[in-house]
């Protein structure tokens, strides 16, 4: 079993039968051995963060009206107003920051193994300690069903173009049916959005750098010239993302009425961009 533990430690990994745990048969062996290497994961997060400082967030924060305010754009840029509210309110309450208090419940908590180690990397990051495993990525963000869980780096962010609470909350759109918010639904209108597979992260990187644009610029002249700026900067380091899709898409969103809804037909699947698509109303 040692030997089970150190290869999930460095890579996540396990064997899905969990044949060297103990039991009377494969749930007691699941049980058994999934409550092990998460013990284990919680006890090398904390033991490789024990003399950082404390992870908080800023004492003035209300999380719950952050989050309404910061969604509350997108919200209404995206959905018919008969159906903003309640989109709002499961944005309102699906951001998870990552810190020392909460950490350990989060990694217990989480089902899957695999994403409990990415969070655990997620969280040494935010120290800027050693990751599990060189492979690992340093990620900012990670948005798994109608949960957002995202770094305290957050409130250190440099380049200000970057807004990776808003990032990890496009990607809920589609990791979430509307039948699940009791929304109308059908076979072919099954998520909240319908985005192609491909441009989900076309469409988040795009909805995060169109969000700062309209909370930074004064007026549409200033929102085109900090979008040169960006333009300049470096482009998403991420291989899903096309640079110059991602900044057409972006010079279309500034200069329409509704640039939610722009980004949102750049990045759906044809058969969608093919159909008219009403602009919500406020």
């Amino acid at each position: 079993m040692p030997e089970e533990i150190e290869t999930y430690l460095k890579s996540g990994d396990h064997n899905p039968k969990f044949e060297a745990w103990p039991g009377s048969g494969f749930f007691d062996r699941s049980q058994n051995g999934s409550k092990a290497l998460r013990e284990a994961l919680v006890a090398e997060v904390l033991a490789r963060t024990q003399h950082y400082p404390v992870t908080t967030l800023p004492d003035d924060l209300d999380l719950l009206q952050f989050t309404r305010q910061k969604f509350s754009g997108m919200v209404s840029g995206l959905f018919p107003k008969t159906e903003q509210e309640i989109v709002l309110s499961m944005l309102q309450h699906s951001v998870i920051f990552l810190t020392s208090r909460n950490i350990a419940e989060v990694l217990r908590d989480m089902p899957w193994l695999s994403t409990a180690w990415d969070l655990a990397n997620l969280y040494l990051a935010s120290h800027s300690t050693e990751l599990l495993s060189v492979e690992a990525q340093p990620i900012l963000g990670l948005s798994i069903e109608t949960t957002c869980y995202v770094s305290t780096d957050y409130f250190r962010a440099a380049n200000p173009f970057d807004d990776f609470v808003l990032h990890e909350a496009a990607h809920v759109f589609h990791n979430c049916k509307r039948e699940t918010l009791g929304l109308p639904h059908s076979r072919h209108r099954e998520w909240l959005l319908e985005i192609e597979y491909r441009k989900r992260e076309t469409f988040a990187y795009a909805c995060e750098a169109y969000s700062r644009l309209l909370e930074l610029g004064r007026d549409s002249k200033h929102r085109q010239d900090l979008l040169n700026k960006l333009a300049a900067t470096p482009l998403p380091n991420d291989e899903r993302v096309d640079g110059a899709e991602y900044l057409d898409i972006l010079a279309e969103a500034v200069t329409a009425r509704n640039g939610w809804k722009r980004i949102l037909a750049r990045c759906s699947p044809s058969k969608v961009r093919n159909q008219t698509i009403p602009t919500p109303t406020s």
